[in-house]
């Protein structure tokens, strides 16, 4: 990303982490959550908070950007990176998108591309500290060349299927990639 400016046109540069969602803020405890795969792969998993963490750790850091114009620099997650979780659950060539389902009824599209990245994480924690219910733990994607959107909040469960099947932002105006660089803000 050297040849990328970064902050993303039209951002704003915040210390704060802002809390958007739908209004509902699911109270998942470790001892309750699961995470569940299906669709286009070989190896569905169904997966207790012990079976997360016992998964290899891995610590980055990352800016991330909003589609309400935010940005905040130098987050740093705790997690499993997604290069692992692909190699566990190890999609099938036909597989080119993958859909995040979350605890409040939210679905979000990804690309299995922008997903299988090195800077791409499933975290449990941020800035050294679980990841709080209300910014979307404990377990969420960080997906940091997309829009925050992209990066679901009380991921559930995982859908890997060959065509894309837009998600609750998506469906309702806004861009189907939400590339910050490129302002994909709405379709």
């Amino acid at each position: 990303m050297a040849d990328k400016p970064r902050l993303p046109p039209g951002q704003t540069l915040t210390a704060k982490f802002p809390i958007l969602d739908l209004g509902i803020q699911p109270a998942i405890t470790p001892k309750e959550y699961r995470l569940t795969t299906s669709g286009l792969i070989e190896n569905p998993i169904d997966w207790g908070w012990d079976d997360f963490q016992a998964q290899p750790q891995i610590n980055l850091t990352t800016d991330i950007h909003c589609v309400t114009t935010w940005s905040r620099y130098d987050n740093d997650w705790s997690g499993i990176s997604a290069k692992h979780f692909l190699s566990i659950v190890q999609p099938k060539p036909a597989a080119k998108f993958m859909i995040f389902h979350s605890h409040d009824g939210y679905t979000t599209n990804v690309p299995l591309t922008a997903f299988d990245d090195e800077d791409v994480v499933l975290a449990h924690s941020w800035n050294g500290q679980p990841i709080s219910r209300e910014h979307g733990g404990p377990v969420r994607p960080i997906i940091p060349k997309l829009y925050l959107w992209k990066s679901a909040k009380w991921v559930k469960h995982i859908t890997f299927l060959e065509d894309d099947v837009p998600g609750y932002w998506e469906v309702r105006g806004y861009h189907n990639n939400g590339d910050p660089w490129k302002e994909e803000r709405f379709g």
